[in-house]
């Protein structure tokens, strides 16, 4: 795999004790480190003003030190989730912590030493097969790849000619300074991946992190292999698979909720963001995810925006925002993807249910668990049938033949269904079938089968009619009394 290896540009001298300091992009020895520990962290001082003791370094151009300060604001940020347990601090700041943000494998290392699960290293990467671009953003770019066992899988990297790196050089004029900075979104997100465990968050499952004399810069993850969000693919299919879309978001975001890192707000929530494995929909960019919450002195201080609704919310006597977290990442499923999945040719007595969910959402009313009780209702009354209340004895209108299926290929189409060749529906039970076959002007029987859908129903073909039938010990067939065909088996 092609990868982009930035050299070093920029040096900086310091007195004979200390000998040279490369600024950013590569590697300092931990011998140079532990000499130059509180110089480093001075020179950063020297920039904005950080409030750091010892010695000044004043030799810094305007330029780096704008760079340097991005850099250190987002080491302080990864330090926040856990990955090294040491904070900054003025005299006592550790060597491990001040070489990193100029360049030390170390800290960024912290990731790699995680052995809780195992992963791939940067040794599983070289005889990746088959690459393929399936995807590239403002600061990364995603490869497919084949790996030696044969997995397919996704790979991460920083994106040389995407949107950050091309600001950030006109801005500081400085490559190898702008990759690393691009570097820590990535590596924050394959600490995120580790940190947070959810079926709803796409599987890590191999980071590759090389920095040395040798190799200057590399930053790879490798990821579960999902399919992109395709919302017209999505409004085409079955309700239920659409509600099975808004389900796993509204799990995952219950999680987020609930964190064992906080409240986790997703900034940058778009469809674009997530990917569908075996239907179920996975958030796969996260390096735009914050767990911090406004503070407040009062109500207005909590303001949501959005382009076309601003909500407040309340301000808590702990002086944070109540809950505005999980409400941000409530709005923005309504927004994108539950105005377009839930409510569109869903089972008609399931629709007051969706709605109050639409109305609760869209209005924000509900926090997250009360949504997440409202889809877990949803879910018992469609897989339990109990919302399907219709008295009527449908089924007295059939005549039923066990174990037999029909010969023919479909005959008719009906929308949304699970093939696109004919009309193949889920349903609870046979009289379930039977009403619908009575809804469609065209159908005359009705195929029962033995699979399942991922809530457990029946998936049932409707016909317009049959030549013959054939033994099948995993179907039966229910043939309209008021048709005058005779089915030979």
């Amino acid at each position: 795999m092609q990868q982009y290896y930035p050299s070093s540009t920029a040096a900086m001298r310091c007195s004979p004790s200390t000998a040279t300091i490369l600024l950013v992009g590569t590697a300092l020895s931990v011998a140079t480190v532990t000499v130059m520990g509180i110089a480093i962290v001075a020179a950063a001082a020297s920039c904005s003003g950080w409030p750091m003791n010892g010695k000044l370094l004043s030799f810094l151009r305007p330029k780096q030190c704008g760079l340097l300060k991005e850099i250190w604001e987002r080491h302080q940020e990864l330090l926040t989730y856990g990955v090294n347990g040491k904070e900054l601090g003025d005299e006592g700041a550790s060597p491990r912590t001040t070489s990193a943000l100029f360049g030390s494998v170390e800290l960024l290392d912290d990731v790699a030493r995680d052995n809780r699960v195992q992963l791939l290293g940067c040794d599983h990467l070289s005889n990746v097969s088959s690459l393929e671009l399936i995807g590239s953003g403002y600061t990364k770019t995603v490869y497919k790849g084949v790996l030696p066992d044969g997995r397919t899988v996704a790979l991460k990297s920083i994106n040389v000619e995407g949107t950050d790196m091309r600001r950030c050089v006109q801005r500081y004029g400085n490559i190898d300074g702008c990759y690393r900075l691009a570097a820590y979104k990535l590596v924050k997100e394959v600490t995120l991946l580790q940190k947070l465990q959810h079926q709803g968050i796409i599987s890590l499952q191999g980071k590759c992190y090389e920095n040395s004399m040798a190799f200057r810069i590399r930053v790879i993850s490798v990821l579960e292999l999902g399919s992109p969000v395709d919302m017209i693919h999505l409004l085409q299919t079955p309700w239920e698979e659409r509600f099975k879309v808004c389900m796993s978001l509204i799990k995952l975001l219950h999680y987020l909720a609930h964190s064992p890192l906080g409240s986790v707000a997703l900034l940058d929530f778009q469809p674009r963001q997530f990917v569908l494995v075996d239907g179920n929909l996975k958030i796969t960019d996260i390096d735009d995810a914050t767990t911090e919450e406004l503070t407040c002195t009062e109500d207005s201080d909590c303001k949501l925006e959005f382009p076309t609704r601003n909500f407040t919310l309340k301000c808590c006597p702990n002086g944070k925002c109540q809950g505005i977290n999980a409400k941000r990442n409530i709005y923005n499923a309504f927004r994108y993807f539950f105005t377009y999945l839930l409510p569109h040719r869903a089972p008609y007595e399931l629709q007051p249910f969706l709605n109050k969910i639409m109305n609760s959402t869209g209005d924000l009313l509900y926090d997250i668990d009360e949504t997440n009780d409202a889809f877990d209702e949803i879910l018992h009354l469609y897989k339990s049938g109990l919302y399907f209340t219709n008295t009527f004895q449908h089924l007295k209108g059939y005549q039923a033949y066990e174990n037999v299926a029909v010969k023919d290929e479909p005959d008719y189409k009906c929308w949304p269904s699970y093939n696109l060749q004919g009309c193949l529906l889920s349903v609870h039970n046979a009289e379930e079938a039977a009403a619908i076959c009575n809804s469609h002007p065209k159908c005359q029987c009705f195929v029962l089968t033995a699979q399942r859908t991922w809530t457990g129903r029946y998936l049932a073909w409707f016909r317009s009619g049959f030549t013959n039938l054939i033994p099948d010990r995993n179907s039966s067939v229910y043939i309209r009394m008021s048709n005058t065909s005779v089915p030979t088996i």
